[in-house]
């Protein structure tokens, strides 16, 4: 088992009713002895109590199985902060976590900031029910700020992103802090694990706070560069799309993948219009006041449906007079001189973040920092940004889950046995039905095409 140096021993605690973890800083804490970590565990217990179902049931493809019966201790609680975006347990209380320990501990640690503007048990049944099972200690965020109106949060243009960095940062030392207190010792490793905006903080913390972690895997996390290529320099086409102002070949110019066709209208439906406004709105509040993000609509269709303004947002952002947003980006944005281990995976066919435009240019950005030699970047062919939509295009599409488990392990057996993870490069998409297949649904190899 992974997570501890020879001659450690066994790690073997079970929670008792009584049992109580401190976590430094935290406001407000409470812990569990649970019979059960994972998710068909925590599912049984009331609704909500331990986990939502509706902050990551829409992540992962229908039919993937996942461990289960883990017992262990789970913290649950929220660190000091003023917003109030999160109303989960009626706290209305933003910077929430989840801590979750198993009583079968490998000594080492994975902590997650959430991915989009989800909530601290998004990553519940893509990360920690794998983690957990494995005796990993668990450790997620909502990053400090969350939903559709997350750009409110802060003073400054950029603050609100700026204070995903700082959660996550906290979070993982309070973890450390928590286990250290519970077993005796701190946690012998400490990993990254991130999807889409959680893949981007796996990046910003490797770059920024190296010494807390020894690495990280990066499932095709969000790329803010202060000139672009970023959301700006191509969502707009996105919304001209939408409007019925660009054609396809527009769409392929801006860098959405030929073969991602049958993928857009859900995207026009519920990605691209309201990740358009609502970052806009972060970093650019005076573009359109009267609308303003998200907040603009009243009802589900309204909140993602774009803003007609944003049609014309790249034209904008192209402006001289547009160099404060540019300054802005560049408080949050990233420069690939990762400090550790980062396994990154990007499928061909995401149309919200298009491989070209984020995870090829953030591999560039690391080799230009000389830094290639701690990365390994892994093109998985047919997969999208959803897991959950195999059902667009089942004979192209496949999950990425799977592609994760097993860069996980691979960056494990990297820090703690010297193991070189296969080499960079495309990983071919097997035959068969992304909807139905095991061969897709369950397994992933990372071997490149030769």
């Amino acid at each position: 088992m992974r997570g501890r140096e020879p001659g450690d021993g066994p790690l073997r605690r079970p929670c008792g009713p009584g049992d109580t973890v401190q976590v430094p800083g935290a406001e407000f804490s409470v812990t569990t002895c649970l019979p059960d970590l994972t998710t068909a565990g925590l599912l049984q217990a009331p609704e909500g109590q331990f986990t939502d179902r509706t902050d990551w049931i829409t992540l992962h493809a229908p039919g993937t199985t996942n461990p289960s019966g883990v017992p262990g201790l789970q913290v649950d609680g929220y660190f000091p902060d003023s917003s109030t975006f999160n109303t989960t347990h009626g706290w209305d209380h933003d910077s929430q976590f989840v801590v979750r320990i198993p009583d079968d501990w490998n000594g080492s640690l994975v902590v997650a900031g959430a991915p989009g503007v989800r909530k601290q048990y998004a990553c519940d049944f893509l990360f920690s029910d794998f983690v957990v099972a494995r005796g990993f200690a668990y450790a997620c965020t909502d990053k400090g700020n969350n939903g559709p109106d997350f750009y409110r949060d802060g003073d400054r243009p950029g603050d609100a992103v700026a204070e995903w960095h700082e959660r996550v940062t906290q979070l993982t030392i309070a973890a450390r802090g928590a286990l250290g207190e519970r077993f005796g010792r701190p946690p012998q490793r400490t990993y990254l694990a991130g999807i889409s905006n959680g893949g981007y903080l796996v990046r910003w913390q490797l770059e920024n706070r190296p010494e807390l972690y020894d690495g990280g895997v990066d499932w095709e996390g969000t790329l803010f560069t202060p000139d672009g290529p970023n959301l700006f320099t191509y969502l707009p086409t996105a919304v001209r799309y939408t409007l019925g102002l660009a054609t396809a070949e527009d769409m392929y110019a801006a860098g959405f993948a030929r073969g991602s066709e049958p993928l857009w209208p859900y995207h026009q439906s519920f990605y691209w219009g309201v990740t358009q406004k609502t970052y806009r709105a972060g970093f650019d509040p005076e573009f359109d006041p009267a609308c303003p993000g998200a907040s603009a609509g009243a009802s589900l269709p309204e909140i993602f449906a774009p803003c007609p303004s944003d049609a014309a947002y790249d034209a904008w952002f192209a402006d001289p007079r547009s160099q404060p947003v540019h300054e802005a980006l560049g408080r949050i944005s990233l420069t690939g001189a990762i400090g550790k281990p980062l396994l990154t995976l990007h499928g061909t066919l995401d149309t919200l973040l298009p491989i070209g435009l984020h995870g090829d240019v953030y591999t560039r950005m690391i080799t230009d920092a000389q830094r290639a030699d701690m990365h390994r970047y892994y093109r998985i062919e047919g997969g999208n940004h959803v897991d959950s939509l195999m059902h667009l295009d089942p004979e192209h599409l496949r999950p990425m889950l799977p592609c994760f488990r097993t860069a996980f392990d691979a960056l494990t057996a990297w820090v703690e046995d010297g193991e070189e993870p296969p080499p960079s490069g495309t990983v071919p998409r097997p035959a068969g039905n992304g909807a139905t297949d095991p061969a897709l649904l369950d397994t992933c190899s990372l071997r490149p095409e030769s």
